[in-house]
């Protein structure tokens, strides 16, 4: 495929003069600009997760109580993002004995189960637990992506099984955790795999058939431009760069964003390179931001935030889009609170860099440089047989999976932050087998950082580049957030709490406990005038896994469920 390379951003837009932000949300219906739906996994097309909904707000969010619960039937970690349309919450389990679930938004009721034939061996391939992240809709259909790599289309009246096609093989790895993008009338879909000898692609199909209508492989092919950035073909075409979470949809512009993972194998050396090839390879388009055409898939351009990465900075996060007003003229801007641990904002026009600040404690690299580079420590970037000691952020970054909001009431971003570093040294891999972990690496990462909290929830101010307010959690896996009109901002915790903050100060105005960790954002509706919070509740098993004794110690003192809880106020 034809692809138009920036693979440097042009230079930082230094001294502008900055004035008050104005938002415009990219929203793909009536009923979701209304806030009375909750009709795809960010909120709107932006990912900004922020809720026009104000019936539940500084005054009264101290009387929420349960409205109802629903059992989601498997003890395993719960990402999901129910969505709600025409008063029916679509809510996923990460596996049998059901997989998707149609409920009542009022009673909790419900409606149908879909519960496919699921291969038995899936576990055997999936990198770091059983996890589904939702469903997406369109007219009157329901899209879910599966972890055996299949893309299935379900009568959302009904829940029969209208088409299904294979997006990627499960077997060498590529299974699907996220749910897809709704453009026109496409569902673009990603998936898994960076952990394995793979090569990913962003896939489109048409919503009524399930055929495909483009693929684009994030990796350039032989002859294309960019394949020079890897030290040969074969290595690149098993070099990752998966795209595994959302995508944000910009109808203005036709462009669909998406981030990419870490290349595989972690290890740089093990890609064909030594220690003295930096800056000779970057691995495009691995841990990078895609802008893509809606109608051909082509790479309209690319930015890389982890140049030849070796700590698996993936740059998968969700991008949010939104205006900002900078030097007095109106600009459009992709916002990312990045793996790598700096908060980047992009021309999502044209993909050239306007800033990027470190949003926890950073250390693998003093800074960005002019063209957009990190300007690294020599000394925190592994090598073979040689450890680089205390990195900072960890493998998990100082932001995973847990998306961010952004309030066009407050004009803040609200992240869910890690506070973990580790130990990483590069080690041999032999040659690669399918389904079969391709890292190249030995690391340890059960390591706090400054402080001695494992994570923290903060208000990241976008313009200023800073810090406004942070609430420190004891532990790492802080949940998603969500924000709304009524001046709130929402999120959960691994020891299962689910807070209400004043989004302007991060006063904790209410808190309830699930029984079992919180780590996916909630969202928020309304039914017959009263309005909602739903949240999923079921902390992580997979990922505490990798953090050797502090992971057992954080598994031994949280309980494992799965159930969505939803509040309301009393009549």
């Amino acid at each position: 495929m034809q692809r138009k390379c920036v693979t440097r951003a042009s230079r930082l837009m230094a001294g502008a003069a900055v004035a008050l932000i104005t938002s415009q949300l990219f929203i793909h219906s009536a009923r979701a600009e209304s806030g009375k739906e909750w009709t795809t996994y960010g909120g709107d097309q932006a990912n900004t997760r922020y809720s026009t909904l104000d019936l539940i707000n500084t005054n009264n969010v101290k009387n929420l109580k349960v409205a109802w619960a629903f059992p989601l039937g498997v003890l395993e970690g719960q990402e999901t993002t129910p969505l709600v349309v025409g008063g029916t919450i679509y809510v996923t389990s990460p596996r049998g004995p059901k997989y998707v679930f149609a409920l009542d938004a009022k009673t909790g009721a419900v409606k149908w189960r879909y519960a496919p034939e699921m291969p038995a061996d899936i576990a055997a391939a999936v990198c770091c637990g059983l996890v589904n992240r939702g469903v997406a809709y369109a007219s009157g259909k329901v899209f879910v992506g599966r972890l055996d790599g299949m893309l299935v289309a379900l009568d959302a009246g009904s829940g029969k099984e209208l088409w299904k096609a294979k997006v990627a093989d499960y077997k060498a790895g590529d299974d699907i955790t996220s749910p897809p993008t709704i453009v026109k009338n496409l569902v673009v879909i990603g998936y898994a795999g960076g952990e394995y000898a793979t090569r990913g692609a962003i896939t489109a199909f048409d919503q009524e058939s399930g055929k495909e209508v483009w693929r684009t492989y994030t990796i350039p092919g032989a002859g294309e431009p960019g394949n020079d950035s890897w030290p040969s073909s074969d290595v690149a075409m098993r070099g990752g760069a998966d795209a595994w979470l959302v995508g944000s949809y910009d109808p203005q512009l036709n462009l669909i964003y998406y981030g990419t993972s870490n290349p595989a194998p972690w290890a740089a050396h093990a890609r064909g390179t030594d220690s003295s090839d930096y800056g000779k390879y970057t691995n495009l388009h691995s841990s990078s931001t895609l802008a893509l055409d809606a109608d051909t898939g082509k790479i309209v351009w690319t930015f890389q935030q982890t140049p030849y990465d070796a700590w698996d900075y993936d740059g998968v996060n969700e991008k949010v889009l939104t205006d900002l007003t900078i030097g007095g003229n109106t600009v459009p801007v992709l916002m990312s609170a990045d793996r790598n641990g700096f908060f980047y904002v992009l021309n999502r026009r044209t993909g050239k860099l306007l800033s990027a600040a470190p949003f926890v404690y950073v250390n693998w690299a003093k800074g960005i440089d002019a063209d957009g580079r990190p300007v690294e420590d020599p000394e925190k970037r592994p090598r073979k047989d040689i450890w680089a000691r205390d990195v900072c952020p960890s493998f998990y970054g100082g932001k995973n999976f847990p998306p961010v909001s952004y309030s066009s009431q407050t004009h803040l971003v609200y992240i869910p932050t890690f506070n973990i570093c580790m130990d990483e040294v590069g080690r041999e891999t032999g040659e690669p087998k399918k389904g079969i972990f391709f890292l190249g690496t030995e690391f340890d990462a059960g390591k706090y950082g400054p402080g001695g909290n494992g994570g923290e929830f903060v208000a990241w101010d976008p313009l200023e580049k800073k810090k406004v307010w942070g609430v420190k959690e004891p532990k790492p896996f802080v949940g998603g957030a969500l924000s709304t009109a009524g001046g709130l901002v929402f999120y959960g915790n691994m020891d299962g709490e689910v807070k209400a903050l004043d989004a302007k100060n991060g006063e904790v105005l209410w808190r309830f406990q699930t029984g079992s960790g919180v780590n996916q954002g909630p969202v928020t509706y309304e039914v017959d005038g009263k309005q909602y919070i739903a949240v999923a509740s079921g902390r992580l098993v997979g990922p505490p896994g990798f953090m050797g004794e502090t992971g057992k110690k954080l598994l031994s003192s949280t309980m494992e469920g799965a159930t969505l809880f939803v509040f309301e106020l009393p009549n």
